[in-house]
């Protein structure tokens, strides 16, 4: 799967404000960071099961938190996707959003677009990729996250991911307009994001879920 990487820093205590107790906001040089990722899912399959197959864009909101003595790992603040059977998945807190989203290529640049179903949060972006990066402590900080924490049911959740490293190249966005951080209680970030692009990894494996 191929994906882009659009990153605003934030000060800890705004982003803070929007997780549950029991979360606590990772930061990196006393920074909070949230993510913007488009990115193409492809042969998702259920685990265990060959069949069914499934390709489908999706984009998700992301930050970086702590729980407890957990390792570090990842918080949504919404995900779009035009798979309606990842909704099931919200029973764990996870925000899933069905949306009409879209990925093609003009040239050397990546554009996406979305808007969420029902007339809600929209963005669209385009990411022109560079060179081979030499990933630095925050590009591996930003990218190498291998759990994603989620509240549902009155708990707290783990649910394991598991993929190679992300192969990182340099990016620039040529375009950004988005409304999606100021539907999860964000105010508009400061200043343009920084910017990486991924060719993509394979074997990703999400594991089962398990209360923290």
């Amino acid at each position: 799967m191929c994906q882009s990487f659009l990153h605003w820093r934030y000060e800890p205590r705004v982003v803070q404000a929007l997780l549950p107790p029991g979360v606590v906001v990772d930061t990196f040089d006393g920074a909070a960071w949230v993510g913007l990722t488009p990115f193409v899912m492809a042969s998702v399959r259920p685990l265990g099961l060959p069949y069914p197959r499934w390709t489908f864009p999706e984009t998700n909101l992301r930050t970086y938190v702590r729980i407890g003595d957990g390792g570090p790992g990842l918080w949504f603040l919404s995900l779009e996707v035009t798979a309606p059977a990842l909704l099931a998945a919200r029973a764990l807190g996870i925000p899933y959003h069905l949306g009409r989203l879209r990925r093609w290529r003009d040239g050397p640049v990546v554009r996406y677009a979305g808007e969420r179903r029902g007339g809600g949060p929209a963005y669209r972006l385009a990411v022109r990729a560079g060179e081979r990066l030499a990933s630095g402590d925050l590009d591996v900080w930003l990218t190498a996250r291998w759990r994603a924490y989620s509240r549902g049911a009155g708990l707290l959740w783990e649910t394991p991911v598991e993929h190679e490293p992300w192969r990182l190249r340099a990016a620039r966005a040529e375009d950004v307009r988005q409304t999606l951080t100021a539907a999860a209680g964000l105010p508009e970030p400061a200043g343009p994001p920084l910017v990486h692009f991924s060719p993509g990894v394979r074997g990703v494996r999400l594991g089962f879920p398990r209360p923290v």
